[in-house]
């Protein structure tokens, strides 16, 4: 537990960027927080120093990402299918299967000391949640959750055509948290034609704009988005 509760969050929009350089800066910063905490464990309390938390926002170029609980096979391409489609993979330290990212898709990465808010895992995947499917209500659309599963999912009730358009994947250790979720706002499904998304087959997946008959607004989005989590962790935005 901090001595010193810190609830502002630097936010970085990173607009394009490759998975794997992101994914590094993602580690850069996890360790930098996890670094921080350790030493605090040394320190008296006066010495003791805030930890600090980063919400990173990031479009990528096409890329499918396994992670630890997932089966390769649920990647249907070999390499030279992968390259033929513009596309990379990566193995990474995320729960989860596979996923699919690219344009069109809103990630985010939120980087948590959850000392600072709550230490309670599965409250933090439900708030990531509950930010898109506010999100989504302000555009008219009803979203919500399907139980035994993560991410927002559109028909969660009826489930005559249950369909995913946020997936969630995250990794926490000594409470600090990285990865997040995808939300797909302007995405090209085709892509998800290549995997079994997060190991579901028979299930499908969505994009804002299918739903809404029309291109989406990102950058409306973004803002919609951190909005509604700064509410839900009661964050104060700090300048990166």
């Amino acid at each position: 537990m901090n001595h010193f509760i810190n609830k502002k969050v630097k936010f970085i929009d990173l607009g394009k960027k490759d998975y794997k350089e992101t994914w590094d800066y993602q580690e850069l910063l996890f360790a930098e927080i996890v670094a921080t905490k350790i030493e605090n464990r040394k320190k008296g309390l006066k010495d003791q120093q805030v930890t600090t938390n980063y919400l990173l926002f990031v479009e990528h170029p096409h890329v499918y990402t396994l992670g630890k609980s997932g089966e390769l096979s649920h990647l249907l391409l070999d390499e030279a299918q992968l390259a033929g489609k513009d596309a990379t993979f990566y193995k990474i330290n995320r729960g989860g299967d596979i996923t699919y990212h690219g344009p069109g898709q809103l990630v985010g990465y939120p980087l948590l000391d959850l000392d600072n808010f709550f230490t309670d895992i599965h409250k933090y995947l439900r708030y990531l949640e509950e930010a898109i499917i506010l999100t989504l209500a302000e555009y008219g659309v009803e979203a919500g959750r399907i139980e035994g599963l993560t991410g927002v999912w559109l028909d969660h009730k009826e489930r005559l055509n249950p369909r995913k358009i946020c997936a969630l994947g995250v990794k926490s250790s000594r409470w600090v948290t990285m990865h997040g979720f995808a939300f797909n706002v302007n995405a090209d499904l085709s892509y998800f034609g290549n995997i079994v998304p997060c190991g579901i087959a028979d299930k499908a997946v969505t994009s804002l704009h299918l739903e809404l008959g029309r291109p989406v607004d990102e950058e409306e989005v973004k803002v919609k988005v951190k909005q509604h989590l700064a509410n839900l962790f009661e964050m104060e935005w700090e300048d990166s």
